[in-house]
């Protein structure tokens, strides 16, 4: 269904939705009056009526425990290359889902990234989606030639995979947020099946210093997180995220570290994994929160060739 056949949106409104991101019905269902308001330049109650007619052009709203089930069964699931990993997972990184990272410098939250955007590419029957990979790199830490080795280690050409990650550099956290709410276009275009956000706390942690910020900081975290869960949800896609770590100097048993973001990043995941190092340049992942899933852990290294068990 086109922008200019729901009801009040002429050639005019539906050109200007479209520049302000507002590409299709989806976005629009989904929209707050306030954003339909500001990007068309219209009255909030006309606002308001395009948005109710596109959420019941698309039947959104009431949905029985049959019909989420039959949802739940368009859910892919994109291995990790590790099957002790993916087994903690359930079976791999899911679409329509949030899927965190977080740990200590060198705990291999980017090397799982690098290997989860070599392994969307893969056919299903080989553990991946058979489409693209949208590359968020905040840290400066995509590395091409770590692609290239993984690809090798899937027995794939390299320049193939290289030409299917989208990769995007985010210089501040205003610019990462712009990146993903313009991501709709690529999406589409580049047929992507996982957005990666690496790393999606570094930005706001640096621009947003001081007690006196960190509300305005969780808010626009709170809004990225949700434009990501949208995409997720409309394309049928996986999020992965990665997330730092820092010291609880209250802690005085166990392990004193805690990811950043608080509650806005906790809530907003769908799956939270703790990832460490151990002996051996092995890395012990933590599923420490999921809807469906127990917790537990799984040892896995990261060799040459990419993630294995």
């Amino acid at each position: 269904m086109e922008l200019e056949e729901l009801p009040g949106v002429g050639i005019a409104t539906a050109e200007k939705l479209r520049e302000a991101g507002f590409k299709t019905v989806e976005a629009i269902a989904v929209a707050h009056p306030a954003e339909l308001k500001e990007a068309a330049g219209i009255g909030e109650s006309a606002a308001l009526k395009i948005i109710n007619a596109a959420r019941e052009s698309l039947q959104m709203g009431f949905m029985t425990g049959i019909e989420v089930l039959e949802k739940r069964k368009t859910m892919r699931k994109i291995t990790t290359g590790s099957k002790s990993l993916d087994e903690l997972l359930g079976g791999g990184i899911e679409t329509q889902a949030i899927t965190e990272f977080f740990g200590e410098f060198g705990s291999g939250k980017t090397q799982v990234c690098h290997q989860l955007a070599v392994n969307v590419q893969l056919p299903e029957d080989e553990g991946g989606l058979g489409k693209s990979a949208f590359y968020l790199d905040t840290e400066n830490t995509f590395r091409p030639e770590r692609i290239i080795q993984m690809a090798e280690g899937t027995g794939r050409d390299p320049h193939e995979i290289l030409e299917n990650i989208i990769v995007a550099r985010a210089y501040n956290s205003d610019h990462q947020m712009l990146l993903i709410e313009k991501a709709e276009d690529i999406i589409r275009e580049k047929n992507i099946g996982l957005i990666v956000v690496d790393s999606l706390t570094s930005h706001f942690r640096s621009d947003y210093t001081g007690r006196g910020m960190l509300s305005d900081r969780q808010q626009k975290l709170n809004r990225h997180m949700h434009t990501l869960q949208k995409l997720s949800d409309i394309y049928n896609l996986a999020v992965v995220v990665t997330n730092q770590v820092m010291m609880r100097p209250d802690f005085f048993f166990g392990d004193p570290t805690a990811p950043i973001g608080g509650h806005v990043v906790g809530h907003s995941s769908t799956f939270r994994i703790y990832l460490r190092k151990s002996k051996a340049g092995k890395r012990v992942a933590r599923l420490i929160d999921s809807p469906n899933l127990p917790e537990g852990e799984a040892i896995f290294t990261v060799t040459k060739d990419g993630i294995r068990d």
